[in-house]
């Protein structure tokens, strides 16, 4: 990764910093408050502020402008109702395709959830439905680009230390995944050209991330 330039678009997110401390000064990490840019910063990457909510496309590819890559890792959080699901995981991931295509960036990593592509179980919660609604139709908006893009559907979310051991595949089954791990996936991703129009599902498995890189 060595002087590549990668821009996290939601970096205060616990995934955007996991990355952000692996890419170092390599890593751009656009925060919403100018309060959190002293946690991205102490990571080693650059911090931006800019938000996702009220910026325009041609704001952020002015950020992006040069990149190597963008790495979608924002999400409205724990906590937000229906209408933030909208704005920020489906109408953020569009203003940053948006803008990695004005920009002439290519390479564009989504992250997603597993459950993204399939209709809600019936009787589902509200905000959840609302949430998957909104990541399947921002994958759906980026399927049609011409980016090169990848998807990553991450299982159920843990802060437990990452194995370096997982599931990696169109589709698996239910399950969880530590994000030490979903960040060191994305790692393997960038430098992953045969992933490029994929959306793959993630859960903590028995395969060594770095031979997932190897068969690249």
């Amino acid at each position: 990764m060595a002087g590549m330039r990668i821009i996290i678009a939601g970096g205060h997110g616990k995934i955007a910093l996991r990355l952000a401390a692996r890419l170092g000064s390599g890593a751009v990490g656009l925060v919403r408050n100018p309060a959190h840019v002293h946690d991205v910063e102490a990571t080693g990457a650059e911090a931006v502020v800019c938000d996702l909510e009220q910026a325009t496309a041609e704001d952020v590819a002015e950020i992006v402008r040069g990149a190597d890559a963008v790495i979608f890792a924002a999400g409205a959080g724990p906590g937000s109702g229906s209408a933030r699901k909208d704005t920020v995981d489906r109408g953020a991931a569009v203003l940053m395709a948006d803008a990695a295509e004005r920009a002439g960036v290519g390479r564009f990593i989504q992250i997603s959830s597993m459950g993204a592509g399939r209709s809600p179980r019936a009787g589902s919660d509200e905000v959840w439905a609302a949430y998957i609604k909104a990541k399947t139709e921002a994958e759906d908006d980026l399927r049609r680009r011409e980016l090169d893009w990848t998807i990553l559907r991450p299982g159920r979310l843990t802060d437990d230390p990452g194995t370096g051991l997982v599931r990696l595949a169109p589709s698996v089954p239910p399950g969880s995944v530590p994000r030490d791990d979903v960040a060191a996936v994305v790692m393997a991703l960038l430098e992953a050209p045969g992933t490029r129009h994929q959306a793959l599902e993630l859960v903590s498995g028995d395969t060594p991330i770095i031979s997932f890189v190897a068969t690249e």
